[in-house]
């Protein structure tokens, strides 16, 4: 007999990771931040960021996030970086922070990590 498998996104409470323009060089993701989505966000936010000097991402409306949707915000951080750009993120839910920290990935993400509000 053939084993079920769960699917996270029938899982009651589960939305979809969405990025959203909230202004001049300021962004907002919403939904749950994880390996469903990270690929997809990637290119959302690789197409989105563009030629900007400075980019804010509110992380206020972020559910569940897992390994993946911290690999993206690193990924995220590290490609800033590289390429001059100022990164930071706001409201940074706990969870992403205690990833980091059991990843041993923190300072990775501390540099691009702003204050709430």
């Amino acid at each position: 007999m053939p084993v079920a498998r769960r699917n996270p996104r029938t899982e009651a409470g589960s939305q979809p990771a969405t990025l959203a323009a909230a202004g001049p060089g300021r962004f907002e993701i919403s939904g749950d931040l994880g390996f469903h989505d990270a690929a997809r966000m990637l290119a959302e936010g690789d197409a989105a960021f563009g030629t900007l000097k400075d980019v804010e991402i509110d992380l206020a409306k972020v559910g569940r996030v897992d390994s993946a949707g911290l690999a993206l915000l690193l990924e995220w951080s590290m490609s800033a970086r590289q390429s001059g750009r100022a990164l930071s993120y706001r409201n940074v839910p706990s969870i992403i922070s205690a990833l980091a920290g059991i990843s041993d990935v923190s300072a990775l993400l501390e540099p691009a990590v702003a204050g709430g509000g």
